[in-house]
C-alpha cells in the first residue's frame, strides 16, 4: 500500500510519499486521522492527491491554508498540480 501525508485536517489534499499508479490503494496519514483512497491515475513522488472531489474554481487547501484555486473540476485520487489548479498567491 502506497502512504500519503495530510498536513492539516482541514486540507483536502495530500502529499504523495512514493510514486503512485492508477489503482493504488494510498494510506493517508496525518490531518484529521488516518484515511485511505484509490489512486485515479499516477502520481509521481512528492506531488499532490486529491482527498476527495473539488469543484472547479473551489479551494485547494494544504498545510490548513488555501495553496490555489481548481482550473477545473478534480475528482478523488486525482493528480493536483499546476495543470489543473491555479496558485493562490498574491
Amino acid at each position: 500500500m502506497a502512504r500519503a501525508i495530510r498536513m492539516h485536517e482541514k486540507d483536502n489534499v495530500a502529499t504523495v510519499l512514493e510514486d503512485v499508479a492508477p489503482g493504488d490503494a494510498i494510506s493517508i496519514e496525518g490531518g484529521a486521522g488516518p484515511l485511505g483512497i484509490e489512486a485515479a491515475e499516477a502520481v509521481p513522488f512528492g506531488h499532490k492527491i486529491a482527498l476527495s472531489a473539488i469543484g472547479k474554481n473551489k479551494k485547494i487547501r494544504k498545510y490548513g491554508e488555501t495553496i490555489g484555486i481548481a482550473t477545473r473540476a478534480i475528482q478523488a485520487g486525482t493528480h493536483v498540480h499546476v495543470h489543473n489548479l491555479k496558485s493562490a498567491r498574491g
